[in-house]
């Protein structure tokens, strides 16, 4: 117990150290919510990929898709590595960074208002934002708690207090800078510590070839009788495993608080060097526990009587004691980045995209530091709460809490801000329908459910559908409803298009 304690000591306070250190740093709104726009490849390249990955990857995903299709589950980390991560770079990186800063938006509420020259966009973004991330972040106290009462023994109460606390205290303080720094911090341990606990997991089957051989003898009913289903490539349902791989790989492309991180890179070269980064961790941290989670039925576990969610910590419950402190703090680093991510996210599009100059009329920079600020102490608040009464009712799973805050919001961001980097004709009311649709299809599949097609029935496949769907609508609608005025378009698309007072390459290397 003084191993496991002593290690997470020392990961919260290094978190703090942090936060007190930067705290110097952060003045002005720019300077809290987006470092000032000058962070550095490697810190946003791993704020990329921690903010990515959380407790809800490692536990709830890796050990439910891990259990259902195998070592096939890999395909899902990969795909976040390949499209989640080097495709989303190359398409999104440089033409996120330099329209943004041109319109001078720090939030993709914000984006969508001046891009569509629509402030009721900008407000009803900013609600889909605020209320679709609350699920996400109370899904990553219960996965975190299920590690804690294995390690620990205590109540998860605990664990989400000071996994709160510690949040709080350092993004409150640091800010943007602060979130950066620890971020990179935290990836280096996820690196690690994941490849460390593949090696511990593979020993007790006798390395890669023995477990395996020990998969392939693996039978289920759901499998449908396919002899060594769970070691085979595709595994024994390729279609579920493809909606996920879409949903967790395409999805990240509309997540606010993933989009964010283009906002704040410094430079072009430092986009090129941010995607190698960027991949290069999606591979090891991703894949990693996929493969992890593939070889989960090699353990004893029940998942009837105990859900997914018990499937991870099941198999390393037998571990040391130095392997279980390592593993405490992989994932409760990975949890607490994407934590303050989320906070950091829904704190500033609340205040700068809903109260500033709406509910508000009169808010200086000083007044709007101190709302964030407030905000975020809420929102941690709110959350910690959902993820007790959730845990207590056992409403759902973690990947289902997580697929329905990951199907709204990639269902309703991706396609117009996708659209909107690259496409002069997209339309206002495209992206109300879109919104609409989304939000409206996502909400309808928590309450009623079973009247949805049965492939469509999983909050997973569900968000990958309105998510494919949003990119048939945007064009469809753009089609026959009025088009932007050509002086605004000419406005927003200045830092891009050539023959105009310099082109985008040469804007952002002045800077």
């Amino acid at each position: 117990m003084l191993i496991k304690a002593g290690l997470l000591a020392l990961f919260l306070a290094t978190s703090l150290a942090v936060g007190f250190a930067t705290r110097s740093r952060n003045r002005s709104v720019d300077s809290f919510v987006l470092g000032g726009r000058s962070v550095g490849p490697w810190l946003t390249a791993f704020a990329y990929g921690t903010s990515y990955f959380s407790a809800v990857v490692f536990v709830g995903y890796a050990g439910q898709f891990g259990w259902r299709f195998g070592i096939s589950a890999v395909w899902i980390g990969l795909g976040n590595a390949f499209i989640g991560s080097l495709l989303a770079w190359v398409v999104l990186a440089r033409r996120t960074r330099l329209i943004t800063h041109h319109l001078g938006s720090a939030t993709m509420p914000d984006f969508f208002g001046k891009r569509l020259n629509s402030p009721n966009l900008k407000l009803a973004a900013s609600v889909i934002t605020f209320v679709f991330l609350i699920p996400y972040t109370a899904s990553l106290y219960n996965g975190l708690s299920r590690l804690f009462e294995m390690a620990y023994h205590v109540d998860f109460v605990v664990c989400i207090v000071i996994m709160a606390v510690i949040t709080g205290v350092y993004v409150i303080i640091g800010g943007y800078t602060a979130t950066a720094v620890n971020d990179f911090i935290q990836g280096i341990i996820m690196l690690a510590g994941i490849v460390m606990v593949i090696g511990a997991a593979l020993g007790v089957n006798g390395g890669f070839i023995g477990s395996m051989k020990a998969l392939a003898n693996v039978t289920d009913p759901a499998a449908d009788g396919m002899p060594g289903a769970f070691a085979s490539m595709f595994g024994p349902n390729p279609l579920d495993l493809l909606g996920v791989v879409l949903l967790t790989s395409v999805g990240t492309w509309g997540l606010p608080q993933m989009v964010a991180k283009y906002y704040s890179i410094r430079s072009e070269k430092n986009i090129s060097t941010g995607t190698v980064i960027s991949t290069v961790f999606a591979v090891i941290v991703a894949g990693g526990c996929y493969f992890l989670g593939g070889f989960g039925r090699l353990f004893p576990v029940d998942v009837a009587a105990s859900g997914y969610d018990a499937v991870i910590p099941s198999m390393l419950s037998g571990f040391s004691d130095w392997m279980i402190g390592i593993v405490i703090v992989l994932v409760f680093a990975a949890s607490i980045s994407t934590l303050s991510s989320l906070v950091m996210s829904s704190a500033s599009t609340f205040t700068l995209d809903f109260l500033r100059g709406g509910l508000v009329k009169d808010m200086d920079e000083k007044r709007q530091l101190l709302t964030i600020r407030w905000l975020i102490a809420g929102f941690i608040a709110v959350a910690s709460a959902i993820a007790v009464i959730q845990y207590k009712g056992g409403l759902s799973f973690i990947a289902q809490m997580m697929g329905i805050s990951w199907g709204a919001l990639a269902g309703a961001f991706l396609a117009p801000f996708l659209y909107g980097l690259y496409a002069r004709w997209m339309t206002s009311a495209a992206v109300w329908a879109n919104f609409i649709f989304a939000a409206s299809v996502m909400i309808l599949n928590i309450f009623v459910r079973p009247a949805f097609p049965a492939i469509i029935q999983s909050p997973i496949n569900c968000g990958a559908f309105v998510m494919l769907a949003g990119l048939a609508i945007v064009p469809a609608v753009s089609l026959v409803t009025p088009k932007l005025g050509r002086g605004h378009l000419d406005r927003v698309f200045s830092c891009i298009e050539p023959n105009t007072a310099g082109t985008g390459r040469q804007f952002l290397k002045a800077e």
